[in-house]
């Protein structure tokens, strides 16, 4: 958990505040920040299957948070690449996993999102990027049809918190 807490920190301030970066920078200084929360866990041992970050996640006094534009277009992307990519072989779920990863770092490099709905942003997105990550190292059509269903759960919830 304080891996968590701290690799969001570490996002929170990586995202955006320094724009002059490159946007592969950035993303790599996102997708460290998540290895950080792998340090004491291996890759089967952690709970990729649930949406346990539903408990931790806010609305905004009960209202759902303001997204920017770019970060709404960057979810539509991951929803139509689940609806389109057909998913018979695990070479089809790493390509799904392919243009997921695509589709995440869209949202990295444009998010221009600041306080708290930033900050559930992160509650939301550091998981799905575990699970994107995990299937695309799925090993068996069991595992990989179970994460695809991990990330559509996660990823259509989105809309439950977001807009």
């Amino acid at each position: 958990m304080k891996h968590l807490i701290f690799a969001a920190l570490l996002v929170f301030v990586s995202c955006k505040d320094n724009k002059t970066r490159e946007n592969d920078t950035k993303t790599d200084v996102f997708e460290e920040s998540v290895e950080a929360t792998h340090q004491d866990h291996d890759h089967k041992t952690t709970n990729v299957y649930t949406n346990a970050w539903i408990n931790k996640i806010e609305l905004n006094n009960g209202s759902k948070w303001q997204a920017n534009a770019e970060t709404n277009e960057g979810i539509q992307k991951m929803q139509n690449s689940i609806k389109n990519q057909t998913t018979s072989t695990l070479d089809d779920y790493y390509i799904l996993a392919d243009m997921l990863n695509d589709d995440k770092n869209y949202v990295i490099k444009n998010c221009t999102m600041k306080g708290a709905s930033h900050d559930n942003l992160h509650v939301w997105f550091l998981p799905l990027i575990e699970k994107i990550e995990a299937l695309s190292k799925a090993n068996t059509l069991e595992e990989a049809s179970k994460l695809k269903q991990s990330i559509e759960d996660n990823v259509n919830a989105y809309s439950n918190y977001f807009e």
